[in-house]
């Protein structure tokens, strides 16, 4: 999974730097660095996204879980106080 987000994030990153210099009507490799600069962040931004995913995901999980318990409390323990 890491090195798929990475090839995408690379991917994406390329593809905008290029994307950019089309619309402009400029060369497409007029500046090298800013294509290396492009990947880079693009990599950084998708492996994020990623690593957010999983935690949202984690989140989720343990709320579903607490409210599974409570709902059980609510309905099973019928007023044992």
């Amino acid at each position: 999974m890491p090195l798929t987000a990475t090839m995408v994030g690379a991917i994406l990153g390329f593809g905008t730097q290029v994307y950019s210099n089309a619309l402009r009507k400029l060369p497409i490799m007029r500046h090298p660095w800013e294509h290396l600069l492009g990947i880079g962040i693009g990599v950084v931004a998708v492996n994020q996204f990623v690593k957010w995913e999983v935690k949202c995901n984690e989140d989720l999980n343990k709320l579903l879980e607490k409210s599974k318990h409570a709902n059980e409390r609510r309905y099973f323990d019928d007023g044992e106080d």
